[in-house]
Protein backbone atom coordinates (compact mmCIF):
# COMPACT_ATOMS: atom_id res chain seq x y z
CA UNK A 1 0.00 0.00 0.00
CA UNK A 2 1.09 3.25 -0.65
CA UNK A 3 1.64 5.72 2.30
CA UNK A 4 -0.45 8.70 2.28
CA UNK A 5 2.14 11.69 1.59
CA UNK A 6 1.19 14.89 3.86
CA UNK A 7 2.93 18.50 2.65
CA UNK A 8 2.07 22.14 2.52
CA UNK A 9 1.37 23.62 -0.92
CA UNK A 10 1.18 26.99 -2.23
CA UNK A 11 -1.70 27.76 -3.84
CA UNK A 12 -3.59 31.14 -5.45
CA UNK A 13 -2.04 32.90 -2.75
CA UNK A 14 -3.45 30.23 -0.01
CA UNK A 15 -1.27 28.20 1.87
CA UNK A 16 -2.59 24.85 2.56
CA UNK A 17 -2.10 21.29 3.42
CA UNK A 18 -2.29 18.36 1.13
CA UNK A 19 -2.94 14.10 1.41
CA UNK A 20 -1.08 12.80 -1.63
CA UNK A 21 -0.49 9.88 -3.39
CA UNK A 22 1.99 8.48 -5.78
CA UNK A 23 0.56 6.39 -8.37
CA UNK A 24 -0.82 5.73 -11.90
CA UNK A 25 -3.48 7.79 -13.30
CA UNK A 26 -5.72 9.18 -14.44
CA UNK A 27 -4.87 11.28 -11.22
CA UNK A 28 -7.87 12.00 -8.70
CA UNK A 29 -8.11 15.19 -7.05
CA UNK A 30 -10.04 15.25 -4.24
CA UNK A 31 -12.25 18.53 -2.60
CA UNK A 32 -14.42 18.19 1.00
CA UNK A 33 -17.60 20.10 1.91
CA UNK A 34 -18.16 23.56 3.44
CA UNK A 35 -15.62 23.05 6.71
CA UNK A 36 -14.67 20.01 6.58
CA UNK A 37 -11.00 19.12 5.61
CA UNK A 38 -8.76 16.72 3.32
CA UNK A 39 -9.13 14.30 6.34
CA UNK A 40 -12.63 13.40 5.21
CA UNK A 41 -11.29 11.47 2.00
CA UNK A 42 -8.61 9.47 4.05
CA UNK A 43 -10.26 6.04 3.98
CA UNK A 44 -11.02 6.75 0.11
CA UNK A 45 -7.26 7.41 -0.27
CA UNK A 46 -6.35 4.63 1.53
CA UNK A 47 -7.97 2.13 -0.48
CA UNK A 48 -6.92 4.18 -3.81
CA UNK A 49 -3.13 3.86 -2.45
CA UNK A 50 -3.81 -0.02 -2.19
CA UNK A 51 -4.49 -0.06 -5.82
CA UNK A 52 -1.84 2.35 -6.81
CA UNK A 53 -3.31 5.54 -8.19
CA UNK A 54 -2.27 8.75 -7.77
CA UNK A 55 -4.22 11.10 -5.88
CA UNK A 56 -4.77 14.86 -3.64
CA UNK A 57 -6.71 15.90 -1.32
CA UNK A 58 -6.23 19.45 -0.07
CA UNK A 59 -7.81 21.65 2.36
CA UNK A 60 -10.02 24.29 0.83
CA UNK A 61 -9.29 28.03 1.71
CA UNK A 62 -11.07 29.34 4.89
CA UNK A 63 -11.17 25.72 6.21
CA UNK A 64 -8.44 22.84 7.88
CA UNK A 65 -5.12 23.98 8.29
CA UNK A 66 -5.31 26.19 4.91
CA UNK A 67 -5.04 29.77 4.79
CA UNK A 68 -8.25 31.86 5.64
CA UNK A 69 -10.12 33.67 2.77
CA UNK A 70 -10.48 37.24 1.84
CA UNK A 71 -13.07 39.78 1.46
CA UNK A 72 -15.61 39.39 -0.93
CA UNK A 73 -17.50 37.19 -2.79
CA UNK A 74 -16.31 33.59 -1.48
CA UNK A 75 -16.80 30.88 -4.39
CA UNK A 76 -14.33 33.27 -7.00
CA UNK A 77 -11.94 32.46 -4.36
CA UNK A 78 -12.18 29.27 -4.04
CA UNK A 79 -12.51 28.47 -7.86
CA UNK A 80 -9.20 30.01 -8.53
CA UNK A 81 -7.91 27.88 -5.68
CA UNK A 82 -9.12 24.70 -7.31
CA UNK A 83 -8.00 26.00 -10.93
CA UNK A 84 -4.60 26.16 -9.79
CA UNK A 85 -4.71 22.90 -7.93
CA UNK A 86 -5.98 21.43 -11.13
CA UNK A 87 -3.32 23.15 -13.60
CA UNK A 88 0.29 22.66 -11.18
CA UNK A 89 -0.92 19.13 -10.07
CA UNK A 90 -2.34 17.53 -13.54
CA UNK A 91 0.70 17.94 -14.80
CA UNK A 92 -0.15 18.15 -18.20
CA UNK A 93 -2.29 15.06 -17.83
CA UNK A 94 -5.97 15.13 -17.62
CA UNK A 95 -7.52 14.17 -14.42
CA UNK A 96 -10.32 13.21 -12.33
CA UNK A 97 -12.20 15.78 -10.09
CA UNK A 98 -14.64 14.52 -7.42
CA UNK A 99 -16.02 16.94 -4.59
CA UNK A 100 -18.37 16.31 -1.89
CA UNK A 101 -21.32 18.83 -1.09
CA UNK A 102 -19.29 22.71 -1.35
CA UNK A 103 -16.70 20.29 -3.32
CA UNK A 104 -18.95 19.14 -5.69
CA UNK A 105 -19.96 22.62 -6.10
CA UNK A 106 -16.66 23.29 -7.07
CA UNK A 107 -16.36 20.60 -9.03
CA UNK A 108 -19.15 21.09 -11.16
CA UNK A 109 -17.80 24.81 -11.73
CA UNK A 110 -14.28 23.46 -12.80
CA UNK A 111 -15.76 21.53 -15.93
CA UNK A 112 -17.24 24.59 -17.23
CA UNK A 113 -13.69 25.80 -17.93
CA UNK A 114 -12.46 24.05 -21.15
CA UNK A 115 -8.92 25.23 -20.83
CA UNK A 116 -8.52 22.54 -17.36
CA UNK A 117 -7.30 19.70 -18.15
CA UNK A 118 -10.53 17.67 -16.82
CA UNK A 119 -10.56 13.75 -17.51
CA UNK A 120 -14.36 14.14 -15.92
CA UNK A 121 -15.71 15.50 -12.65
CA UNK A 122 -17.58 13.45 -10.07
CA UNK A 123 -19.71 15.87 -8.22
CA UNK A 124 -20.96 13.88 -4.63
CA UNK A 125 -23.82 15.29 -3.58
CA UNK A 126 -23.00 18.55 -4.78
CA UNK A 127 -24.02 21.69 -2.89
CA UNK A 128 -25.54 24.97 -5.60
CA UNK A 129 -28.32 23.15 -7.09
CA UNK A 130 -31.74 24.25 -6.87
CA UNK A 131 -30.65 26.08 -4.15
CA UNK A 132 -33.30 29.27 -3.24
CA UNK A 133 -35.95 26.62 -2.65
CA UNK A 134 -34.09 25.38 0.71
CA UNK A 135 -32.34 28.97 1.23
CA UNK A 136 -36.08 30.36 1.95
CA UNK A 137 -36.40 27.93 4.37
CA UNK A 138 -33.24 28.72 6.24
CA UNK A 139 -33.81 32.62 6.41
CA UNK A 140 -37.64 32.17 8.01
CA UNK A 141 -36.15 29.39 10.41
CA UNK A 142 -35.99 31.81 13.49
CA UNK A 143 -33.33 28.60 15.53
CA UNK A 144 -31.24 28.53 12.40
CA UNK A 145 -31.31 32.64 11.67
CA UNK A 146 -29.94 32.46 15.69
CA UNK A 147 -27.21 30.51 14.76
CA UNK A 148 -26.54 32.34 11.88
CA UNK A 149 -26.04 35.33 13.58
CA UNK A 150 -24.55 33.91 16.77
CA UNK A 151 -20.96 35.38 17.33
CA UNK A 152 -19.07 32.17 18.36
CA UNK A 153 -19.44 28.58 16.10
CA UNK A 154 -21.77 26.92 16.87
CA UNK A 155 -20.91 22.85 17.91
CA UNK A 156 -21.88 20.11 15.04
CA UNK A 157 -23.66 18.00 17.92
CA UNK A 158 -26.03 21.26 18.90
CA UNK A 159 -26.97 21.77 15.19
CA UNK A 160 -27.76 18.14 14.87
CA UNK A 161 -29.75 17.79 17.79
CA UNK A 162 -32.67 19.81 15.64
CA UNK A 163 -34.61 16.71 14.24
CA UNK A 164 -35.61 16.40 10.65
CA UNK A 165 -33.16 19.37 9.16
CA UNK A 166 -34.38 19.67 5.71
CA UNK A 167 -31.45 21.84 5.07
CA UNK A 168 -28.08 21.12 2.66
CA UNK A 169 -24.60 19.77 4.71
CA UNK A 170 -23.59 23.09 4.29
CA UNK A 171 -25.54 24.14 7.01
CA UNK A 172 -26.57 21.26 9.39
CA UNK A 173 -23.64 19.23 8.81
CA UNK A 174 -20.98 22.38 9.36
CA UNK A 175 -18.74 23.34 12.50
CA UNK A 176 -17.84 26.82 11.18
CA UNK A 177 -17.91 30.33 11.72
CA UNK A 178 -21.51 31.78 11.56
CA UNK A 179 -20.30 35.33 9.33
CA UNK A 180 -18.55 32.70 6.78
CA UNK A 181 -21.68 30.51 6.11
CA UNK A 182 -24.13 33.82 5.72
CA UNK A 183 -21.89 34.83 3.15
CA UNK A 184 -21.72 31.65 1.24
CA UNK A 185 -24.94 31.10 1.49
CA UNK A 186 -26.15 33.64 -1.05
CA UNK A 187 -23.79 33.06 -3.43
CA UNK A 188 -24.74 29.45 -3.99
CA UNK A 189 -28.36 30.33 -3.96
CA UNK A 190 -28.34 32.35 -7.35
CA UNK A 191 -27.60 29.71 -9.87
CA UNK A 192 -24.05 28.97 -9.27
CA UNK A 193 -23.23 26.84 -12.58
CA UNK A 194 -23.28 27.87 -16.07
CA UNK A 195 -23.50 24.16 -17.37
CA UNK A 196 -23.88 25.12 -21.18
CA UNK A 197 -20.14 24.79 -20.91
CA UNK A 198 -19.33 21.73 -20.01
CA UNK A 199 -17.95 18.93 -22.34
CA UNK A 200 -16.30 17.00 -19.80
CA UNK A 201 -17.88 13.64 -18.47
CA UNK A 202 -19.90 14.03 -15.34
CA UNK A 203 -21.28 11.27 -12.97
CA UNK A 204 -23.59 13.09 -10.02
CA UNK A 205 -23.14 10.51 -7.21
CA UNK A 206 -25.93 10.92 -3.99
CA UNK A 207 -26.71 8.78 -1.36
CA UNK A 208 -29.78 7.08 -1.43
CA UNK A 209 -30.80 8.08 2.44
CA UNK A 210 -29.98 11.59 1.54
CA UNK A 211 -32.44 13.99 3.80
CA UNK A 212 -32.88 15.86 0.40
CA UNK A 213 -33.91 14.10 -2.75
CA UNK A 214 -31.73 14.05 -5.57
CA UNK A 215 -34.17 13.61 -8.44
CA UNK A 216 -35.01 17.68 -8.98
CA UNK A 217 -31.24 18.31 -8.65
CA UNK A 218 -30.42 15.49 -11.04
CA UNK A 219 -32.88 16.68 -13.75
CA UNK A 220 -31.26 20.09 -13.31
CA UNK A 221 -28.03 18.92 -14.83
CA UNK A 222 -29.46 16.13 -17.07
CA UNK A 223 -31.47 18.56 -18.43
CA UNK A 224 -28.65 20.35 -19.54
CA UNK A 225 -26.07 17.81 -19.94
CA UNK A 226 -27.94 14.53 -21.77
CA UNK A 227 -24.42 12.51 -21.19
CA UNK A 228 -24.09 13.05 -17.61
CA UNK A 229 -24.65 9.96 -15.34
CA UNK A 230 -26.09 9.43 -12.34
CA UNK A 231 -25.53 7.17 -9.55
CA UNK A 232 -27.65 6.43 -5.55
CA UNK A 233 -26.02 4.31 -3.30
CA UNK A 234 -28.06 2.15 -1.20
CA UNK A 235 -28.23 2.43 2.59
CA UNK A 236 -25.94 6.02 2.00
CA UNK A 237 -26.77 9.42 3.43
CA UNK A 238 -25.04 12.42 3.07
CA UNK A 239 -20.83 11.30 3.01
CA UNK A 240 -20.70 8.22 0.62
CA UNK A 241 -16.82 9.29 1.04
CA UNK A 242 -17.20 7.63 4.74
CA UNK A 243 -20.48 5.74 4.73
CA UNK A 244 -19.87 3.84 1.44
CA UNK A 245 -16.11 4.16 0.96
CA UNK A 246 -15.76 0.81 -1.14
CA UNK A 247 -18.60 1.65 -3.22
CA UNK A 248 -18.15 5.40 -4.33
CA UNK A 249 -14.33 3.21 -5.18
CA UNK A 250 -15.96 1.24 -7.27
CA UNK A 251 -17.72 4.39 -8.93
CA UNK A 252 -14.70 6.12 -9.03
CA UNK A 253 -11.87 3.68 -10.49
CA UNK A 254 -13.81 3.07 -13.93
CA UNK A 255 -14.51 6.63 -14.50
CA UNK A 256 -14.60 8.00 -17.47
CA UNK A 257 -14.83 5.07 -19.25
CA UNK A 258 -12.53 4.82 -21.97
Amino acid sequence: MDAIIEHRLELSAHATRALELDGDGPGIVLLHGWSDSADTWRPLLAELGARGRRAIAVDLPGCGHATRLGKGALLPQLDAFAAELVETWADGRPVVVAGDSLGGCLALRLAERRELPLAGVVPVAPAGLEMPSWFDVVERDPIVRALLAAPMPVPLALVRERPALPYPRAVVDAYAPPAAIAELLPELSVAPFDLVGVDCPVLLVWGARDRRSPDPEARIVLDQLPTTHVALIEGCGRCPQLEATDRLLELLLPFPAS
